[in-house]
C-alpha cells in the first residue's frame, strides 16, 4: 500500500537518521517543512519534502489532501501502568479531603489497593480492561507505549500482568515495551522483611520472566519508605544479568541518590524527577540516560513539577510521558501531557513536542523506529484538524486537535 499526503500545511519533526535525541537549547528547535508532501509505502516513511518536489502519484496510490493541516509523528508514551484492575476514585476523594499520597498508602491504599484488585482479577478480565485503555490512548494519538507490571506484587500476579502485556503486543500494531516493576511497593506480608521480598523477585521471578521473555526492562521505585539506593543497585544488577536494562522511578518525593545509581547501571531513563538536586543534574551529564517528566502526576497529586528548564539549561535532554495509572495519573492522554508541560513546566511548544516524540522514543529504545519524520521509520502519524500553528495544540488545551491517527500508514477507524 502507498499513501501520499499532499499540501501539508506543516510537516513537523523532520530529522536525519543519525539523531537519537535532542538536548539543551536544541530542545527549542523543531524542524519542519511548510507546504509539504509525505509518501508512505509498506507502512514506512518513503519520502517527504516541499510540494514542489512531490512525486507524480501512481494509479494505485491513496491520496490524502492535508490542506490547512499539520502532520507530525504520533506521540511516544515511555512510562505507563496501563495494565491494572479497577479504579481508585475513593482515594481521589480522600486527597480532596486533605490526606496525602503517603497517608493514603499507610492506610492500605495506593499501590497495595491496586494490587489487591489485580490479584482478584482473572487474566481475561485484566486483558479486557487493558485492551480498552490501549485502544483509547491510540485514538488520542499514542503510536508507541511502554507498560509496566508492579500491581501484582506476587509471583503469580506479576506474571499475569506481564502475560497481558505480551497479549497486547501480539494483538495491536503499535510498538509496546514491557517493564518488570515487581519492586513497586512492599507487599503487606513482607512489610518487615524487605530483603526476603527482593530475594523472591531476584531468585524466583526474574528467572521465570527471562524464560518466557516477558520483559524488556526492569524498574524499581527508589524512594523513602519504598526501596533504598542499595536495594535499587541490588535489583538492577540482578536484572542486567538477565538482559533487562533499567528504567527507574526516582526523585518523586525525595532525592536520595537514585539518579546517580541509575546512571551507574546505564538506566535507559530516570522517571519522575519532581525533586532535583544539582548533583543529580551532574550525574546525568555526559550519560546515556534520558530524564523523563510526568506532569499529569504532578497535576493530579498537587506536587511540584519536574524542573524542566533546569535540565534543559544544563544541556540535558528531556522526555515527557503520561504515567497512566489508577492512583496518581488516571489518564493516558498525551495531548494533555503536552499542554500541561507547556502551561505548568514552562516548556516551549517546540521542546514539549520534541520531548513527547523523539526523546520519548529514545526512552523506550525505539529511536530508530518512531518519534520523527525520518525516511525508513514507521509511519505512525498524527494528522491534525485545520490549525493556525503547532503552538495552538497546547494553547487550546481542552480541544481535540487530531483528525486522524495513522499506524504503519493505516488510518485508525
Amino acid at each position: 500500500m502507498s499513501l501520499l499526503f499532499t499540501n501539508i500545511k506543516q510537516l513537523i519533526q523532520i530529522r536525519s537518521e543519525a539523531e537519537q535525541w535532542v538536548a539543551g537549547q536544541d530542545m527549542h528547535q523543531l524542524p519542519l517543512i511548510e507546504e509539504a508532501f509525505l509518501l508512505v509505502q509498506s507502512g514506512r516513511i518513503k519520502a517527504f519534502g516541499p510540494m514542489a518536489e512531490c512525486p507524480k502519484p501512481m494509479a494505485d496510490w491513496e491520496i490524502m489532501d492535508a490542506t490547512g493541516r499539520l502532520l507530525l509523528p504520533a506521540w511516544v508514551d515511555s512510562h505507563t501502568h496501563l495494565v491494572y484492575a479497577g479504579h481508585r476514585e475513593q482515594e481521589f476523594v480522600d486527597r480532596i479531603k486533605g490526606l496525602s499520597y503517603q497517608e493514603i498508602a499507610n492506610r492500605g491504599g495506593g499501590i497495595l489497593n491496586s494490587a489487591r484488585q489485580l490479584q482478584a482479577s482473572t487474566e481475561a478480565e485484566l486483558y479486557e480492561q487493558s485492551r480498552q485503555r490501549l485502544e483509547q490512548v491510540m485514538r488520542m494519538g499514542t503510536g508507541a507505549i511502554e507498560i509496566k507490571s508492579g500491581y501484582g506484587l506476587t509471583v503469580e500476579a506479576e506474571l499475569k500482568m506481564l502475560r497481558v502485556i505480551r497479549r497486547l503486543k501480539e494483538n495491536y500494531p503499535i510498538p509496546i515495551k514491557a517493564t518488570f516493576l515487581g519492586a513497586h511497593a512492599l507487599p503487606a506480608e513482607y512489610k518487615n522483611n524487605k530483603q526476603a521480598y527482593l530475594k523472591l523477585l531476584i531468585q524466583e521471578l526474574l528467572p521465570l520472566i527471562a524464560a518466557e521473555q516477558l520483559a524488556d526492562y526492569i524498574d524499581i521505585f527508589c524512594e523513602e519508605g519504598y526501596f533504598s539506593v542499595a536495594d535499587t543497585e541490588q535489583l538492577l544488577s540482578a536484572g542486567q544479568a538477565y538482559g533487562l536494562r533499567p528504567k527507574i522511578h526516582v526523585n518523586q518525593f525525595n532525592a536520595i541518590g537514585g539518579v546517580a545509581a541509575g546512571v551507574k547501571y546505564r538506566a535507559l531513563s530516570v522517571d519522575h524527577l519532581e525533586v532535583l538536586r544539582k548533583q543529580d543534574i551532574t550525574a546525568l551529564s555526559d550519560s546515556s540516560t534520558m530524564p523523563v517528566a510526568l506532569p499529569a502526576c504532578s497535576f493530579f497529586l498537587g506536587i511540584p513539577y519536574t524542573p524542566a528548564t533546569a535540565l534543559i539549561e544544563a544541556g540535558l535532554p528531556l522526555a515527557l510521558a503520561s504515567d497512566y495509572n489508577p492512583g496518581s495519573s488516571p489518564t493516558g492522554n498525551m495531548n494533555f501531557i503536552l499542554a500541561t508541560a507547556c502551561i505548568k513546566m514552562k516548556l516551549s511548544p517546540e521542546a514539549a513536542i520534541n520531548a513527547a516524540t523523539l526523546n520519548g522514543a529514545y526512552a523506550m529504545g525505539l529511536e530508530k523506529e518512531v518519534g520523527s519524520i525520518t525516511v525508513g521509520k514507521r509511519a505512525n502519524l498524527l494528522l491534525s484538524k485545520p490549525l493556525p500553528s503547532y503552538a495552538y495544540w497546547p494553547y487550546a488545551f481542552a480541544d481535540h486537535h487530531i483528525e486522524r491517527v495513522f499506524i504503519d500508514g493505516h488510518a485508525m477507524s
